[in-house]
């Protein structure tokens, strides 16, 4: 009877254990969903200052896993001792028949006895050593690596100015005999872009010569004005906006926005004053309202205001919970050009006075693009507008194109004056619709 009622509890204690591993499993793909969003959107969320309410959410995600993990560990280590018992029981009937075999066969009992016992005292000690093991080796590289990433991403410093209430740029921006140069082996711009979360303002480690990917930039550009940045891939288009919210900062020459040194701006005030909408749109698996206030104050007028002048507030008074709807992991509940609209009421609803679009349209179809194009065109009134363009013909209404080639400005005018000086921008022109 008393085998039974453990096989019984043991039984119990492994369904528990079953069903905390697959809730365990579930809490570490929800964890580990947090922390892809957060790789992939660090730009989005250092712009909107969403830092802390992602540290939240990293929080919640790793203490529920933690308690998981705790239960797990003490329904596993229930199972032991019921394990050992029953395995006892076992052992004991097998040592109880040996005995009598051993005391029919005329071997003292003395030193059968002797025998096990010495057997039982070496088996527990090494089997306590390979346990041990294991988790210190684990611990200590963790440790190790743990400490590597925190040297190699010192914290970023900023300076003291905030601009006058209510804290709002005009949008001014010049650069001035701006050079960039990434740290590390002579890669191509893309791949020092992907590194680009490094501390701003960090001090340069001496490291073999890299190739410029800026180099001799010299741009202004005035207040609510509408620059297109475009040219071959690598021309330094990427490189460049990213040196507006410190995302980088130059290796030589200055960066101003409204006539104060970028390194003088409080990061915190800086970045409020830069909106980013990119064609690789990084959504987090949380509700519509939450996607679109990121790392600001809840207002319900502002944030129905954001989803009408993005073409999206019949959409989302559709949704089952309305602005609550939980959008899925990345926006797969979405279409590309809801991520997109999505995307847009988020720069609407921030209101900063500078607006860097990445190509927002190029990965739609014809439907799509034209109510993203006419978002865009109620997110860029009366803002200092940089657009990457890849596709010319969506920037044919731009204040000014600057072309850049090779890290360099190799031309700006308008778009009607590029195409009529020949240069550049007009060979670029041609290819782009000869091969249509």
């Amino acid at each position: 009877e008393g085998v039974g009622e453990l096989a019984r509890a043991l039984a119990r204690v492994q369904r528990r254990l079953h069903r905390l591993t697959l809730a365990g499993q579930q809490a570490t793909d929800e964890l580990a969903y947090v922390v892809e969003e957060n790789v992939l959107a660090w730009r989005i969320v250092r712009l909107h200052g969403a830092g802390a309410a992602q540290q939240q959410r990293f929080g919640a995600r790793s203490h529920a896993l933690r308690r998981l993990v705790l239960k797990a560990t003490i329904a596993g280590a229930t199972m032991t001792p019921l394990t050992q018992v029953m395995a006892a029981i076992a052992l004991s009937s097998v040592i109880t028949v040996a005995l009598w075999q051993s005391s029919q066969g005329g071997a003292t009992v003395g030193s059968f006895v002797a025998f096990i016992t010495a057997m039982l005292m070496l088996v527990a000690p090494v089997k306590h050593l390979s346990d041990v093991m294991a988790p210190i080796t684990r611990g200590l590289a963790a440790v190790e690596r743990g400490l590597a990433l925190i040297e190699e991403a010192p914290p970023e410093q900023g300076g003291t100015y905030v601009p006058a209430p209510p804290g709002r740029a005009r949008g001014e921006l010049v650069l001035e005999d701006v050079a960039l140069q990434y740290r590390g082996s002579a890669g191509s711009p893309a791949e020092a872009a992907t590194a680009a979360g490094s501390a701003a303002g960090a001090a340069a480690e001496p490291v073999a010569p890299a190739a410029y990917a800026l180099q001799d930039v010299n741009l202004h550009v005035h207040a609510g004005e509408t620059v297109a940045l475009v040219g071959p891939s690598g021309a330094g288009k990427t490189s460049l906006v990213n040196l507006l919210p410190r995302f980088l900062d130059p290796s030589r020459g200055e960066v101003r926005l409204d006539g104060v040194p970028l390194s003088h701006w409080s990061l915190q005030a800086l970045r409020a004053q830069f909106a980013f909408v990119s064609q690789d749109v990084v959504l987090f698996n949380d509700s519509v309202a939450a996607n679109v206030t990121l790392g600001a104050p809840r207002d319900e007028a502002r944030l129905r205001a954001a989803l009408e002048g993005a073409y999206l507030l019949g959409f989302v008074e559709g949704l089952p919970q309305g602005v609550e709807t939980p959008v899925g992991h990345n926006g797969s509940q979405l279409s590309g050009g809801q991520r997109q609209r999505l995307a847009i009421a988020r720069a609407l609803y921030k209101d900063a006075p500078v607006l860097i679009l990445d190509e927002a349209t190029s990965a739609l179809d014809s439907e799509s693009e034209r109510h993203v194009q006419a978002a865009l065109e109620v997110l860029m009134r009366g803002r200092t507008t940089l657009v990457i363009a890849h596709r010319l013909s969506t920037i044919e209404h731009a204040d000014r194109v600057v072309v850049l080639d090779g890290g360099r400005i190799a031309e700006q005018g308008t778009h009607a004056a590029l195409l009529a000086a020949g240069g550049l921008y007009a060979r670029l022109h041609a290819m782009q619709f000869s091969s249509r």
